[in-house]
């Protein structure tokens, strides 16, 4: 203290002052309180925010990169999607298991004349997918005996159709493309229809009058 004029006067108190890191604690917990949180987005929706920033990054980058900007790469990504489509409608469902699909189930044997009476029996009630397969099966019953093709257990449509042109190869084409609607309608998921019947109906009539080439294709 210090005496003016009669008058004792206190001498400023230095300031108090607190450590960083002591200060920095005491912020921290003060900010942690509930209290300064009850509008802060939930976890989905910062995973969400998170998520579509990443998108817009990866769309302007893109953009930047492809010519004509964002109008190109919108471009680019329909051409790709029809494409895949194309492939689909095309190759059929990725459940196709033609490797590993017989031709004929284990119901016992039975002539062409008995898979033809079936397959027309569904094709006048509809059911084109059974009638299809029953006609396919009529096919490679019908070069068997001929004796076109020899009777194996296992063979799948696609194996009948390979073996068959080699006596057949005017119809070689035709035989795998049967082949093929044989395996989608019956492994991919596809549905048959009157026309895909009436091409293999057709096909099977067309062979069954066809004479074969008996020492095969020539070299």
């Amino acid at each position: 203290m210090m005496s003016t004029g009669g008058l004792i006067t206190r001498a400023d108190a230095p300031p108090v002052t607190t450590p960083r890191d002591p200060a920095q604690e005491a912020a921290e917990r003060e900010l942690s309180k509930p209290m300064y949180h009850e509008n802060d987005p939930g976890l989905l929706d910062r995973a969400l925010r998170k998520f579509t920033d990443w998108i817009d990054d990866l769309f302007d980058a893109a953009s930047g990169a492809t010519p004509g900007g964002a109008l190109g790469l919108v471009v680019i990504a329909v051409l790709l999607i029809l494409a895949v489509a194309a492939l689909w409608w095309r190759l059929g469902s990725p459940t196709r298991t033609t490797s590993s699909s017989h031709l004929f189930d284990d119901g016992g044997i039975r002539s062409a004349a008995d898979h033809r009476t079936a397959a027309e029996s569904h094709a006048a009630a509809g059911r084109w997918t059974e009638a299809v397969q029953e006609r396919m099966r009529a096919v490679v019953r019908s070069l068997e005996e001929r004796t076109l093709l020899d009777p194996r257990p296992g063979r799948t449509a696609d194996e009948a159709a390979a073996e068959a042109a080699v006596s057949l190869p005017a119809h070689a084409a035709d035989l795998h493309a049967a082949a093929r609607t044989f395996d989608d309608v019956t492994y991919g998921g596809r549905t048959a229809d009157a026309d895909t019947y009436t091409r293999l109906r057709t096909l099977d009539l067309t062979l069954d009058r066809t004479k074969p080439l008996l020492t095969g294709p020539t070299t």
